[in-house]
């Protein structure tokens, strides 16, 4: 009213310009301002509202990448084991997805069941049939998670190695581990070859080829007991030109495994696999996967097993680690249990005191029926300085040049049966072992 009033003193009745001017600021100016207000505040509450969500999804996206790289590497990482021909049925290495909680069997095996229980990561598969335990005699290292089989698969003869039902969560991953680190190493024909890995469900198994004779120590002590047969050859005629065809086939898997950065560290007759036709391969690839398994451990590698000490070089008995010449050494040692038949290393030197012995200059005494060559190339491995040894690659050229003129008619023989007592005696072995590698 007043305000009305005033504008009637100061503006004609008539003049609506006037009247209009004197209003503005009650009128126009102050909701307008209140109106800017509102408008900001309500701007202010939109960006509180909204920039926190985009905060976040900006932190999401690389994770979200990064998943996705990681399943896009996946597929890398199987074409990488596609070396391994899986029989129907099953896909090789799938303990990639495997969760440490395995079931447990349904089915016990038998050690002369028919069939194997069903273990295919994709239904039935029929793969296994006349599944048979392989027998027991003695080992290095007895391993008591894991049952060794002999099976038909593909009209083949293979050995199944499964894992125990009673087995622990620790032995489930350090066996599915081993078959990773063994389908890493590659095919080679001078290495048994990995068929296949069933994982998804229990028990876990690797599907080896199976190789006729077995271990070369049995197959040695089989010759032995062979020898009084005449006759024909039998796959027991062992002869020095065999040897360096056989030699020269573990020298051959030697050197592809140090080429894969893999120091084998056991190197012997037990350790080597011998087929129908007398091809050599090399196994027993046990030490050099714990190696690499507990490399990055606290107390770093482990000690080498005891029972192979008097298969080990000088600087590995004085607790250095195993080398490639130090496998080397092994492969003289080797070289010696075939020429002798399964003779153990060292008979008459107790274990603990073969360190002693060696730093007093002995060595491998010759056997009645080594020749000049064979015996060269045997000490030439086991030289005392890993620096005078050859290399893997310069004993192969050497095995190749002796098989040219090494004598291929005569048998080799000895002179009694073996003696299991003595020779674990002899061998610096503590008790009765299995001495089944697969």
């Amino acid at each position: 009213m007043s305000s009305n009033s005033s504008a009637a003193n100061v503006c004609a009745p008539d003049d609506n310009l006037c009247i209009t001017r004197e209003h503005m600021q009650a009128v126009i100016i102050v909701p307008t301002l209140l109106l800017f207000a509102s408008l900001v505040t309500l701007l202010c509450l939109c960006f509180l509202r909204f920039c926190p969500e985009r905060r976040r999804s900006r932190v999401a996206a690389p994770l979200t990448f990064v998943s996705s790289r990681r399943h896009s590497r996946r597929p890398n990482n199987r074409g990488r084991l596609q070396g391994i021909d899986a029989p129907p049925g099953i896909n090789p290495l799938e303990h990639e997805e495997l969760p440490m909680s395995v079931q447990q069997v349904q089915q016990s095996v038998a050690p002369a069941a028919a069939a194997m229980p069903q273990t295919s990561t994709e239904g039935r598969h029929g793969a296994f049939s006349q599944v048979t335990a392989l027998p027991r005699s003695f080992a290095v290292e007895p391993n008591n998670a894991v049952t060794v089989y002999r099976a038909r698969m593909d009209n083949r003869d293979v050995v199944l190695r499964a894992l125990k039902n009673t087995a622990s969560s620790s032995e489930k991953q350090d066996f599915l581990d081993f078959a990773s680190f063994v389908s890493g190493l590659g095919p080679h024909p001078f290495l048994p070859e990995l068929l296949g890995v069933v994982s998804v469900q229990s028990p876990p198994m690797m599907v080896m080829e199976e190789l006729q004779h077995r271990d070369l120590l049995g197959f040695l002590w089989r010759c032995r007991q062979a020898q009084g047969n005449s006759g024909l050859e039998s796959p027991c005629h062992m002869t020095e030109k065999r040897i360096f065809i056989m030699a020269g086939q573990v020298a051959s898997a030697l050197e592809y495994l140090h080429g894969k950065g893999c120091v084998h560290g056991n190197v012997a007759a037990r350790s080597v696999l011998v087929g129908g036709d007398l091809t050599a391969k090399l196994w027993g690839l046990g030490p050099a996967h714990r190696r690499r398994t507990r490399a990055g451990l606290p107390g770093g590698v482990a000690t080498e097993d005891t029972e192979m000490r008097k298969w080990q070089a000088p600087e590995v008995l004085s607790t250095r680690a195993v080398s490639q010449s130090s496998d080397v050494w092994s492969f003289g040692i080797l070289l010696y249990e075939m020429v002798t038949l399964g003779e153990p290393p060292f008979a008459p030197i107790r274990a603990t005191e073969l360190l002693q012995h060696l730093q007093r200059g002995k060595h491998l005494k010759r056997p009645a029926k080594c020749s000049n060559s064979l015996y060269h190339v045997v000490r030439s491995c086991c030289h005392w300085s890993p620096q005078q040894r050859p290399s893997v690659t310069e004993l192969l050229r050497n095995l190749r040049a002796g098989e040219q003129s090494a004598n291929g008619r005569t048998a080799l023989r000895a002179s009694q049966p073996i003696d299991i007592e003595k020779y674990l005696r002899e061998a610096g072995f503590g008790e009765t072992y299995n001495y089944t590698v697969l």
